[in-house]
């Protein structure tokens, strides 16, 4: 009896322990998680504004420090910087049309509706960069449970026209302002989170 009963326990506490570990894996892999550490190393420290796709695999971040914007895609493997300069605007896109824009050389056409019934809602930047020249993040549209996603399509318009404000400020100051000191895009390394 003694020997069942320490069998039973030693296969209950490894069961623990499996469920632990297996929940630590999952809490450090979780997408947003991913792209966060991937924001980081981009950027070489936290990023001021982060929003992030809904798909899990996409996520930019401002750097207003040190003016960087980074894109990353695939999970945070594959990426771009941008300096603040190369920024050339932002849309926000609600149901496949477009509602705000900012743009360098352009005025700012703002909006005045929070779209409570949108079905979709898309941000796209916009770069001076001929092989990546957008980059849009999904930011309403799929049902998600991800604390991060905003949970209603109002959310989502509020957190794209922030966005939309956080460009057109970066664009709308003098160059002398916004250029970093290093100066070029960077690729991001690509290999996979540890």
């Amino acid at each position: 009896m003694d020997e069942t009963l320490r069998v039973m326990l030693w296969f209950l506490v490894g069961g623990l322990g499996l469920l632990i570990l297996s929940s630590v894996v999952l809490w450090w892999f979780e997408s947003s998680r991913r792209l966060t550490r991937g924001l980081l190393r981009a950027l070489g420290k936290p990023a001021d504004a982060i929003i992030y796709d809904l798909d899990g695999q996409k996520a930019a971040g401002l750097d207003f420090t040190a003016g960087d914007v980074a894109v990353l895609w695939e999970h945070g493997r594959q990426g771009l910087v941008f300096s603040f300069d190369e920024i050339d605007g932002a849309e926000l896109i609600v149901d496949e049309k477009i509602v705000a824009r900012t743009q360098k050389g352009e005025t700012r056409r703002v909006m005045d509706e929070t779209y409570p019934n949108a079905g979709q809602v898309t941000l796209r930047l916009m770069f001076d960069d001929v092989e990546t020249p957008e980059f849009e993040v999904e930011l309403f549209g799929k049902l998600t449970q991800n604390p991060v996603h905003p949970k209603t399509a109002a959310d989502a318009v509020r957190l794209g026209r922030k966005w939309l404000s956080h460009v057109d400020a970066v664009i709308k100051r003098p160059p002398s302002v916004r250029s970093r000191p290093s100066g070029e895009d960077h690729d991001l390394d690509d290999t996979p989170d540890e």
